[in-house]
C-alpha cells in the first residue's frame, strides 16, 4: 500500500467515510489540470468544491467531467500563448 493509499484510509476513517470511496488517480487528475490550466491555488479549493458537489449527491465522474471542462475553457489558461 502506498502512502497516499494509507493516508485516504486513515482520513476517510477518521471522518466517517466509507474506505476506498475516493477516486484517487482521478482527483489528482483534476487537481493537476486545474493547476496548469487555471492557477495553482485553484487545484485544492477545486477538490474541496468537488467533494462538496459529490456529497450533495451529484457523482464524482460528473462533477470531474464539468469542471474539466471549465478548466479547458478558462481565459488567459496557463500555457496560451
Amino acid at each position: 500500500m502506498t502512502a497516499i493509499e494509507r493516508w485516504v484510509m486513515a482520513v476517510s476513517s477518521d471522518l466517517g467515510l466509507e474506505g476506498g470511496s475516493a477516486d484517487t488517480r482521478m482527483i489528482l487528475d483534476l487537481a493537476r489540470d486545474v493547476a496548469h490550466t487555471v492557477d495553482r491555488p485553484a487545484a485544492p479549493v477545486t477538490a474541496y468544491l468537488i467533494g462538496v458537489a459529490v456529497g450533495r449527491g451529484m457523482p464524482l465522474r460528473d462533477a470531474a467531467k464539468r469542471v474539466r471542462g471549465l478548466a479547458e475553457g478558462w481565459p488567459g489558461r496557463t500555457g496560451e500563448s
